[in-house]
């Protein structure tokens, strides 16, 4: 164990990273969408409208396919999401009431995911964004959502795609070496609080403070997941209050009340907590979304008043101190995955998974370097599993079941071994595990060589679907 060259570590250590005018009743896809801006409208095509289409194959490249969902009324806005592992209709289906409250067209890329590089994301876009013109788009409003490495593939596409008007980033940030600037889109950072890119997604923001880049940070209690339903309500609020700044759409005082008013309602709920942290980022959340469209009085001279109290600034100098511990934690583990110390990884998972219990800064700091640890151990197994290497596999396959026993992809590595050891029964258990813990890539695992090659031996779980 001691020997082994942790190869990916360079690699991966730092790649841990993706209302309108009132809208007429109508059941027709096509309907045209009148704007001050009056963009180019595309002719229809008929699909259905108000449910969860999982698979439109494209009509230029029958390998690649997307999700769509419909709203009822009139479209006003199209956002293409980006899931890391390629379910385009995941997002779809969490936030599709969002897409009829707001009457965006939502479209999920079934071919995107991690490890794709950016010439395959250009390519996926270019098929997507092309198909999709055969349902009536308002294109002068064109945005582009993503989660994790669909995060940098979004921001990819916006970088280098002006028909892209922003950015909702979750769980990453920009494509690794894109220093921030003056973007012609907005950027939407949205992290969970025990998100191990948090950090790099605060200090992305940071950076884009001294831009002239309109964007905004949204963080929530939770880990690396799409963000809840009520967190991604505050970005498709600010894609539609940004559009009547910008004056694309008319203003709507009933959308701009609600804001204020919900708003309003978090500042007092984290004050309620005495989180005056998040009641800050709260007052600025709001400063910035309504910046240029009405009056922000309240929310300036609240957050002033917080920032200036002690318990504030205690808190504020306590999350420095958390941030710093997290760095040295990380540089600690870095130098201890070429140990082979399980005793240390024993003392270490346990004493992380005590601590990360509950909603305190540090509880979320201890969520954050779990996942941490959980990405690094997937990333150094799936390297060495790949080489080869079965016997280092395993054990760093052991850490990562012992970090993140719920990730399904920890039981398909430990199933592949068990497989290469020829141990067909242990190899269904792990399958039966991963399927589990969510596991649905039916495709791979009938297609997996270790498990082709103990057939009939072993007896693969059924996965729902095609």
């Amino acid at each position: 164990m001691r020997c082994i060259q942790i190869i990916l570590l360079n690699i991966f250590l730092f790649n841990i990273t993706a209302c309108t005018s009132k809208p007429s009743q109508s059941n027709d896809a096509g309907i045209e969408y009148d704007t001050i801006s009056s963009p180019a409208v595309i002719k229809p095509d008929t699909l259905p409208v108000g449910q969860l289409i999982e698979n439109v194959v494209c009509k230029n490249d029958a390998a690649q396919s997307y999700a769509l969902y419909i709203p009822s009324n009139k479209i006003n806005a199209a956002i293409y999401f980006f899931d890391p592992h390629a379910a385009g209709a995941l997002p779809l289906e969490k936030y599709k009431a969002l897409a009829d409250a707001y009457n965006f067209i939502l479209i999920g890329s079934n071919n995107s995911k991690n490890g794709n590089d950016f010439q395959t994301a250009e390519n996926i876009w270019q098929n997507l964004y092309n198909d999709t013109k055969r349902i009536t788009l308002n294109t002068g409003r064109v945005y582009v959502c993503g989660f994790s490495g669909g995060a940098k593939a979004a921001s990819y596409l916006a970088l280098h795609h002006p028909e892209i008007k922003a950015v909702i980033a979750g769980g990453a940030g920009l494509p690794d070496g894109t220093p921030a600037a003056n973007f012609n889109f907005s950027f939407t950072g949205i992290a969970g609080k025990g998100d191990m890119n948090m950090t790099d997604i605060v200090a992305l923001n940071n950076d884009l403070d001294k831009t002239q880049t309109r964007h905004r940070l949204i963080l929530f209690d939770g880990k690396h997941k799409w963000c809840p339903v009520s967190t991604m309500n505050i970005a498709f609020a600010g894609l539609e209050l940004d559009a009547m700044r910008n004056n694309v759409i008319p203003k709507n005082d009933s959308l701009i009340n609600a804001f204020i008013s919900n708003s309003k309602k978090r500042i007092e709920a984290s004050l309620k907590k005495n989180d005056y942290m998040q009641a800050s980022d709260e007052c600025i959340l709001a400063l910035n979304i309504l910046d240029g469209i009405t009056g922000a009085a309240f929310f300036k001279e609240k957050n002033n008043a917080i920032v200036i109290g002690a318990a504030y600034k205690d808190q504020w100098q306590q999350q420095q101190q958390l941030f710093t511990i997290e760095q040295n934690k990380k540089a600690e583990y870095n130098a201890q995955f070429r140990q082979g110390d399980m005793n240390y990884w024993n003392k270490t998972i346990n004493d992380l998974n005590t601590k990360a219990k509950g909603t305190t800064p540090e509880a979320a700091m201890n969520q954050r370097l779990l996942a941490y640890l959980s990405l690094a151990f997937y990333s150094i197994s799936n390297q060495l599993i790949s080489q080869n290497q079965n016997d280092a596999a395993g054990y760093f396959v052991t850490l990562y079941k012992m970090a993140d026993p719920t990730n399904s992809e920890a039981w398909y590595f430990a199933a592949v071994l068990d497989a290469r050891n020829n141990n067909a029964n242990a190899a269904h258990d792990d399958l039966v595990k991963a399927v589990s813990n969510g596991f649905n890539d039916k495709a791979r695992m009938m297609q997996q060589p270790e498990f082709i090659r103990l057939q009939p031996q072993i007896n693969l779980p059924l996965i729902p679907g095609p």
